[in-house]
């Protein structure tokens, strides 16, 4: 069965001194401030597209991973991913870069970093960004 999950932005005034705000419609979970100093400078507590990426990568890398693991009889803990998004005004999102920790009993590094890698090629995010340099690194705690 096919899911959409939705999102809006409403965006007020010029790029570079306008801002915006972002709703996460389906889950209703929050609204979040966004503005171009947010994306190309400092946060300062408002988000960006790229951050946004993050949260859907590094959230659809686990599960890609966590998956693949349990298919293959050995269950993770737990697994701890960090997404790196990097933007440059003008380029473009030109890398991201995963970091995944995990905890997985009876599994070697070899045959983690393998399960990683698969994640990383196969998880749904990773697809729909196939047009940007994605890399890995992996490593059980």
């Amino acid at each position: 069965m096919a899911t959409t999950r939705t999102a809006h932005t409403v965006w007020e005034g010029e790029l570079l001194t306008g801002s915006g705000t972002v709703t996460f419609d389906s889950s209703g979970i929050a609204s979040q401030a966004v503005s171009w100093p947010s994306r190309a400078e400092q946060a300062n507590g408002r988000t960006s597209p790229e951050e946004l990426i993050a949260g859907a990568h590094s959230s659809c890398f686990s599960m890609a991973l966590s998956h693949g693991l349990t298919g293959a009889g050995t269950p993770p803990t737990r697994l701890e991913t960090k997404a790196d998004v990097t933007f440059q005004p003008g380029e473009g999102i030109t890398g991201i870069h995963l970091t995944v920790v995990g905890e997985v009993p009876g599994l070697d590094a070899d045959a983690f970093q393998a399960a990683a890698e698969d994640a990383k090629k196969n998880c749904p995010v990773s697809q729909a960004l196939s047009g940007t340099t994605i890399t890995l690194s992996a490593e059980l705690a």
